[in-house]
């Protein structure tokens, strides 16, 4: 068991593998603010990926309602009890804002990662790379359980609507859309006795390769997020493929000159809460400094997307904004100690900023660039912020302009929308 770095956690941390990092990391960002449930990613990927024969309880892509929802069911808060039995009351974060630098942009996480803590777990055959639990049947019954159950109490007497107030609701939910986060140190990886897994130099893609699966699902039993699953029609696992050709340019359609392009779910989502592409990674297997790519300016500039679970230890490539809306404790036990920095710059956007968060779903094509043209000032909002206070919010109608891989321009929108009145001389409908 060597060691490796994880910038999620500010620390190196154990793993069976030396350091070996991809030229490019598929990365993405989901807007938890925007979901509204709508289930269009998840069948968009079952339609295209999983619609075959063993594959009925497979879904690649799926969105879940928390704090109850979860599919395979409860799959998080098992492994966090399981971690917490193996590290008592020591899964904690250290956290100096004198200390926050790029190598450890959250603090430093103190306790045990599932590959610190599978050594202190015994397994009945044979030691482990990470710790983990393989699901029961039932397990991956009713994907969508629990969906829209909210928990806590609506109201008490005069307290009526309370219940719906910002910063922090008393009753309170929120759709958690997840896919396989391509993970940089993926457990599915260190636990598997073929081999079968890899991450693809190109993109960072995490595959498992059929020809030498032998269906032994520690790869299921391993996943933090329960991602690999297992089909019983061939007797091999399967896991979202990052829609690869789609990446790599090669749908003859949608990239008639090679243009990267957003995969089938970030591609069909209407509620606009998912941007997709593709981050540079140095020669040290860091991030390379690019505040012009909208993952990286979001991610490593701003700090205003996070990891989901980074205390897992898998530094996973899946981030979120986190909902304004929830307790802060249960989104610091999810996304860690960032959360309240992230919550901060979402409630209220500066101009650059605000101008990134419109390239959300404007195009399919993969953006790895973007510049902003400063534009005149059109309003000013007060705004509530999560500690409270008020802050007006000074709006700049700016154009932000994003290109793909080619520099080639792809999207062009301004932060206010433009409206369009249709001649009710020519258009008997309008109003």
């Amino acid at each position: 068991m060597g060691e490796v770095f994880n910038w999620q956690l500010g620390r190196k941390m154990r793993y069976p593998y030396p350091e070996h990092h991809p030229r490019w990391q598929f990365a993405f960002v989901f807007n938890i603010n925007r979901c509204i449930n709508c289930q269009t990613c998840t069948m968009a990927c079952k339609s295209t990926w999983t619609f075959s024969e063993g594959q009925e309880h497979m879904w690649w892509n799926n969105v879940e309602t928390k704090p109850f929802g979860g599919y395979p069911h409860n799959w998080d808060s098992k492994l966090l009890g399981m971690l917490e039995a193996a590290n008592p009351k020591g899964q904690v974060w250290e956290v100096n804002d004198q200390k926050i630098t790029p190598q450890a942009p959250y603090g430093t996480f103190k306790g045990m990662t599932v590959f610190e803590a599978a050594g202190s777990t015994p397994s009945s055959d044979g030691a482990r790379e990470a710790l983990g639990y393989l699901p029961d049947e039932k397990d991956w019954e009713a994907p969508n359980i629990h969906e829209e159950t909210a928990v806590g109490k609506a109201w008490k007497g005069t307290d009526f609507g309370s219940s719906v107030q910002l910063p922090e609701h008393k009753v309170w939910y929120f759709y958690l859309a997840r896919l396989c986060n391509h993970c940089s140190y993926p457990a599915c990886l260190a636990e598997c006795p073929r081999q079968a897994i890899y991450k693809r130099p190109e993109d960072g893609i995490v595959l498992i390769d059929q020809s030498r699966c032998r269906g032994y699902q520690r790869c299921v039993e391993a996943c933090p997020y329960k991602k690999s699953i297992y089909r019983p029609s061939t007797g091999t696992s399967e896991k979202c493929i990052g829609c690869y050709p789609r990446v790599e340019g090669k749908d003859p359609l949608i990239s008639p000159n090679g243009e990267p392009c957003e995969t089938r779910c970030m591609s069909a989502c209407p509620g606009k809460i998912r941007l997709q592409g593709l981050v540079e990674i140095d020669e040290n297997g860091q991030w390379k400094e690019d505040p012009t790519n909208p993952l990286y300016y979001l991610i490593r500039e701003r700090r205003i997307a996070l990891p989901i679970y980074p205390q897992f230890g898998t530094e996973p490539n899946g981030f979120y904004i986190p909902p304004r809306w929830v307790p802060r404790p249960y989104l610091e036990q999810m996304f860690g100690p960032g959360v309240q920095h992230a919550i901060e710059q979402y409630s209220c956007p500066d101009r650059e900023l605000l101008s990134v968060l419109q390239l959300f779903r404007t195009t399919r094509q993969i953006i790895f660039h973007f510049e902003i043209t400063k534009g005149p000032k059109v309003a000013e909002i007060e705004v509530l912020m999560p500690g409270g206070g008020k802050k007006v919010q000074e709006i700049y109608n700016d154009t932000i302009v994003g290109y793909n891989k080619f520099g080639k321009e792809v999207t062009r929108i301004t932060t206010e929308e433009p409206t369009f009145e249709r001649d009710a001389n020519i258009h008997v409908n309008s109003i």
